[in-house]
């Protein structure tokens, strides 16, 4: 069964999710977490790519970016991927794949979207019962986005540099955001369309990004998908 173009497109935010083959741990230790971040600091800026949140967990990593080019989140994910396998195998004394083939994706509207996409990924480690607030987790961009933490792999998107005039007041207002839960509606849309590979919009921005890529870009009517529709497992968090 052929694969589904991925639906990229430049300077259009990307939500990505990689999975540990089989949900394996990918972490092991606190090296590993700094290692992967470091490599993802180096190859985001040589492929073009800006992050704007992030957050590693055991067995699976989230990273919110935009792109200056169409390919440049697959050559991010490629050369970081084969950098970490390396090391891990090296360190662990392993072989063998660690990632669960291709990472999933979605494009991200800005408007009403991308900030809710952010939330989303930083309260990855809540919803898991790992802790219980987001500031408690050290591999995840809230710090940077909500405190001012420096992480030079941060670049604001331009949506969350309008909060505020100043750095404070935009923290400020990153920071009320999560005192409120992120809609269960929301949560369900990031997962259809990130495990699906389609958009994470309004109907307006499916048509955009539609005519964009001369081809459909949300899931099909109801009933029996063909092959190449079949959506892929739900993700858990």
């Amino acid at each position: 069964m052929p694969r589904r173009p991925r639906i990229t497109l430049p300077g259009i935010p990307l939500h990505i999710i990689q999975r540990g083959n089989n949900r394996q741990a990918c972490f092991h230790a606190e090296e590993d977490y700094r290692r992967y971040l470091d490599w993802l600091e180096e190859f985001s800026s040589k492929t073009g790519c800006h992050v704007h949140a992030y957050v590693l967990m055991t067995n699976h990593v989230h990273v919110l970016l935009s792109a200056n080019k169409a390919e440049s989140p697959g050559a991010l994910m490629k050369a970081l991927g084969q950098r970490y396998v390396q090391y891990v195998n090296h360190v662990y004394r392993r072989s063998g794949t660690l990632w669960e083939g291709r990472f999933r994706s979605c494009l991200v509207q800005v408007e009403g979207y991308l900030l809710g996409c952010q939330r989303y990924i930083e309260l990855n480690p809540v919803r898991a019962g790992m802790i219980k607030h987001p500031a408690e987790y050290p591999w995840s961009s809230y710090r940077a986005n909500a405190q001012g933490e420096v992480d030079p792999l941060i670049t604001p998107h331009e949506t969350y540099s309008a909060l505020g005039l100043t750095d404070g007041t935009r923290q400020t207002a990153y920071r009320e955001l999560f005192r409120s839960q992120l809609e269960p509606g929301m949560i369900d849309a990031i997962r259809k369309a990130t495990n699906g590979n389609y958009i994470l919009g309004n109907s307006r921005f499916a048509e955009e990004i539609s005519r964009a890529l001369g081809r459909r870009v949300t899931p099909g009517k109801s009933g029996r998908p063909r092959k190449e529709d079949a959506p892929e497992s739900a993700e858990l968090f």
